[in-house]
């Protein structure tokens, strides 16, 4: 998943050797679209190098790569700051409309605002590479420096274990690590919230939700409204996946009416739930859905897996990944040095220099994760014409959806022309295995998209003070998800900081959006291809015509609202959930049968 630091850094170290980082320049003295067009100049040409100090810190973990790239970060903290008090000069000036968007990114450029005093946004930066490194080098020691396990062989025990006990140590051992970062997270907020008023919100969670063309309050109303859309497909679910996980592990630690054990779910965070699909699949033995399997049957590698997703985009007539992207990308976990893992998508130049980060092993969910982090990087390319102010999402949303649009173009009878499944046979029993197999991805995701924003939020506004972080945390846990800690916790722990995007400070709810944009998106370029049929059917791979709209699409950047740009491709200015409902009807009225004798709700 891409990393919204990266873009919002990508201009940064050189600026002192340009003599500019302490001062973005006499805005007085130059006409609005002067300044823009200055602004978005020296973003791209001093963007490579502190993407370059991000890139190697992550693939390079170790203390000089912190340093540098806390250092590079203070800088375009100092830079940014003072480009955001040089942009005030024009607030009462008559703009035109594309300097006056540009001149309102500029101000939402920054993911984590410091505040004008040098020591503290020193602090801020410093605190931000620290909170990243401790994160991508922990390890679980239960019994000493030789019985390590990192997040790679943690979550493997996850996703393959049915074993109850060694479930529970995998999920404690994680968790444990993140207890080292609470203290250094809550000074974080501090200091955030700060540069955030300084901007003139009321506090940091305020000034993400302003990124939306929207106000802060109606953005909140809007994702209220998505959910109530779609939660009665997840309690549905839910209901059915307790019952089954009951005749695994037994009704004394699966209860009715009660959350699941959050260590039963085959993830690390619960968030999805596709390694558990052969507990619950819901007729053995009718469809082969067994893509592991047949990756590693086959010898696929972490090069073959992102040449198969490659092959997917140019099907759909986007270029060929550049030789660079070959040469540059890390696909595969070194042995000799500490790296960060979490797959992540890389915009090194505001060009053509696009990397991904990821450790790929021939699994079926870094198989999807691969084609998701390839939506990012040929959004990338799509937009890289755009002035630097306009290069991202229409709005973060659209960017993550863009990959997940791909993967349901992966139906059965796609994987079966890649050779990776038999031939599909389709049958009502084969339809409602494939929607169970991809709801335990999709619908299980979206109360945990939610929720992770709505804990930030409130402790960014101070309704949620740090002696209650852990509490807080969990009872959102229960609220949405209707999973429970398996273990007792307390305001020891920070369970929340287990979860990478809370170090890293990469905002999440764009995840929950992206799940609902990409059947919109979907169901648009199924219409553009002139599919007729079932919407859980189509597949737009080799379809030169649909890949026309998505990339006319892409091409738009930022540059414009989210809802014109929503309104290229599917036709309407609102997000709906609509289309996600439409998909999984059939697992719908399936579940409604399994499940009317249960206890269903928690």
């Amino acid at each position: 998943m891409v990393r919204s630091s990266v873009r919002a850094a990508v201009w940064l170290t050189a600026a002192l050797a340009a003599g500019c980082a302490k001062d973005p320049g006499p805005a007085v003295r130059e006409s609005a679209d002067a300044f823009v067009e200055r602004i978005n100049r020296e973003m791209a040409e001093y963007g490579r190098e502190s993407a370059a100090a991000a890139f190697t810190h992550a693939t390079y973990i170790n203390p000089d790569t912190e340093f540098l790239s806390a250092r590079a970060h203070e800088r375009y903290l100092e830079y940014f700051t003072q480009a955001v008090e040089q942009a005030r000069a024009y607030e009462n000036a008559t703009l035109s409309p594309t300097t006056a968007r540009a001149l309102h990114l500029l101000k939402l450029g920054v993911v984590a605002p410091a505040p004008k005093d040098p020591q503290k946004r020193a602090r801020l930066a410093a605190l931000t590479s620290k909170m990243k490194g401790m994160y991508g080098s922990a390890k679980y020691c239960p019994e000493g420096p030789d019985s390590c396990k990192g997040q790679t062989e943690l979550t493997r025990i996850m996703a393959e274990s049915r074993d109850y006990d060694a479930l529970l140590e995998a999920w404690t051992g994680w968790h444990s690590t993140a207890r080292a970062i609470r203290e250094d997270y809550a000074e974080f907020v501090e200091l955030a919230n700060e540069g955030a008023r300084e901007l003139g919100f009321r506090d940091l969670g305020a000034m993400w939700r302003s990124k939306y063309d929207m106000s802060p309050d109606e953005f909140t109303n809007e994702v209220a409204h998505l959910w109530d859309q779609v939660k009665p497909l997840y309690e549905a679910l839910h209901c059915h996946v307790r019952d089954k996980l009951q005749h695994v592990h037994g009704e004394e630690r699966v209860p009715s009416g009660k959350p699941i054990p959050a260590h039963l779910l085959g993830n690390m965070w619960a968030q999805q739930w596709a390694e558990i699909y052969p507990l619950v699949e819901p007729y053995p033995g009718v469809s082969d859905l067994d893509i592991t399997a047949a990756l590693r049957k086959q010898g696929y590698d972490a090069i073959r897996i992102t040449h198969a997703a490659e092959h997917f985009y140019v099907s759909l007539g986007f270029p060929k990944l550049p030789q660079t992207f070959w040469e540059r990308s890390m696909l595969t976990k070194p042995a000799d040095r500490e790296v960060q893992c979490h797959a992540s998508a890389w915009h090194m130049d505001s060009r053509e220099d696009v990397r991904i980060k990821q450790c790929i092993e021939p699994t079926h969910d870094e198989l999807m994760t691969v084609y998701h982090e390839l939506g990012h990087v040929y959004y990338y390319l799509m937009y890289k014409d755009q002035p630097y102010l306009f290069q991202g999402g229409a709005h973060d949303g659209f960017h993550e959806a863009v990959g997940d649009t791909v993967n349901l173009s992966m139906t059965p009878a796609y994987l079966h022309q890649i050779g990776l499944i038999g031939p599909v046979k389709r049958s009502y029993e084969a339809t409602i295995n494939e929607q169970m197999k991809l709801a335990l991805d999709k619908i299980a995701f979206l109360p945990f998209g939610r929720l992770i924003d709505e804990w930030r939020w409130k402790v960014f506004s101070g309704e949620i003070a740090p002696e209650n972080y852990n509490s807080a945390w969990w009872q959102l846990r229960e609220q949405y998800q209707g999973v429970a800690a398996p273990v007792p916790r307390s305001e020891e722990d920070f369970d929340p900081g287990a979860k990478y995007h809370i170090p890293a400070n990469t905002p999440y709810t764009r995840y929950f959006l992206s799940f609902i944009l990409q059947f919109q998106f979907h169901r648009a370029l199924c219409e553009a291809a002139g599919h007729d049929g079932p919407l859980h059917e189509c597949s737009v791979y080799g379809n030169e015509q649909a890949g026309q709209r998505f990339r006319q699409m892409l091409a738009a950047g930022k540059s414009q609202p989210w809802q014109d740009t929503l309104e290229m491709l599917t036709g309407t200015r609102t997000m709906d959930a609509s289309a996600i409902i439409e998909y999984f009807a059939p697992l719908m009225s399936w579940l409604e049968e399994q499940n009317k004798d249960r206890q269903c709700g928690w």
